[in-house]
């Protein structure tokens, strides 16, 4: 026998409203299944989230699992679809899919089965699944314009992508905490800019260079593989002498590759900086140093109360774990600095698991 949850619409309303269409169901079986495919989706695609879930309690693994996870399919669809008609076809599925699900009609679909879950729970602890919704919108909206792979005309454009994709996951991650703290959207507005900027700098190695040829079921090449790109800012390209040109023929070789490497790399280490500034700050009972240059925009309000720098501590808490994508991007950094700014070279480290379990015994980035 399964237990089955009746999924309902406006999981934030009184659970005496009732729903007079057709009745949708989740049952305990189709969970476990749902979890299973998202955690075997981070396994295999994103080993850094994968290791960073292992480390957070039972109780936060749905919650990191579903979000990521639907992270992943939204960044490989460019990749899966034969023409952008197709492709905004796709990103329009998964809009409705989030629409339905907070609706309480979640699609058969693993990764929205599991969020039903998540959002569920929240409410049953009183929590505000409309801001998850908010922020999950945001990420496809940003995933669909920039799914075309169009280059970034500045840093800051670059930066403002890395805040609605990356900062943005790491708000839906707090929402799903029900944690609503101007000092903790700050962290995650640094930390996931910095993120943001490298994985730009992870995928120069694979974009830059063209896709193999497609093949039918004899072997035959039946039709040309994805052209190479280069989504470096185009400000900093400009300013360091690089061409795409010649990225696409000599790699790392080209001239100012490295220096512009060095450039964006550079802005994604101060953010970092900047965050653990924060944190120390936070750490110490005291206010950053800077005011949150997001603070009054939407889902970004916040109220003042008068335990505000206990509610603070006691939010870092609970929600530390949100920021340890911060760890494995500062680890990448290092290792991309000590191939003297070039991230052909760059692999995977042993030691970014202890890296990550050091993070959450001292609670720093």
């Amino acid at each position: 026998m399964y237990r089955a949850i009746r999924a309902r619409p406006g999981l934030w309303r009184p659970s005496s409203q009732l729903w007079s269409s057709r009745r949708c169901y989740v049952t305990d079986s189709d969970i476990d299944k749902a979890r299973q495919y998202c955690a075997a989706q981070l396994r295999q695609s994103d080993y850094d989230s994968h290791l960073i879930r292992n480390l957070l309690p039972k109780s936060r693994q749905d919650a990191y699992d579903a979000l990521r996870a639907f992270n992943l399919e939204l960044v490989r669809l460019p990749e899966l679809v034969s023409n952008p008609t197709i492709g905004k076809l796709r990103m329009q599925f998964w809009r409705d899919a989030v629409n339905n699900t907070f609706a309480g009609k979640p699609p058969k679909e693993p990764i929205m089965i599991l969020l039903y879950k998540v959002i569920s729970d929240l409410t049953e602890m009183g929590g505000t699944p409309s801001s998850i919704k908010f922020w999950l919108l945001r990420l496809i909206n940003t995933r669909e314009k920039y799914m075309d792979n169009r280059p970034f005309t500045s840093l800051a454009s670059l930066e403002e992508y890395a805040e609605n994709t990356y900062s943005t996951l790491m708000y839906s991650n707090l929402a799903a905490l029900a944690i609503h703290s101007m000092h903790m959207d700050h962290l995650a507005s640094h930390i996931g800019k910095a993120c943001g900027i490298v994985a730009i700098l992870r995928g120069v190695p694979v974009l830059a260079a063209p896709s193999p040829p497609v093949k039918s079921p004899g072997g035959a090449n039946v039709g040309s593989g994805r052209n190479p790109v280069l989504l470096l800012p185009l400000d900093v390209m400009a300013e360091t002498g690089l061409k795409e040109e010649d990225v696409y023929r000599h790699g790392p070789r080209a001239d100012g590759f490295q220096d512009a490497i060095f450039k964006i790399a550079t802005r994604a280490h101060d953010h970092l900086i900047t965050a653990r500034e924060i944190l120390k700050s936070l750490h110490a009972g005291e206010s950053p140093s800077h005011e949150y240059e997001h603070h009054g925009e939407e889902q970004h309000e916040y109220s003042a109360t008068a335990h505000e720098e206990d509610d603070t501590k006691l939010a870092l808490r609970r929600g530390f774990s949100v920021f340890l994508e911060g760890v494995s991007t500062g680890h990448y950094l290092e290792r991309l600095e000590s191939q003297n700014f070039d991230p052909f070279p760059v692999t995977s480290s042993w030691k970014l698991p202890w890296r990550l379990w050091k993070a959450v015994k001292t609670q720093q980035i």
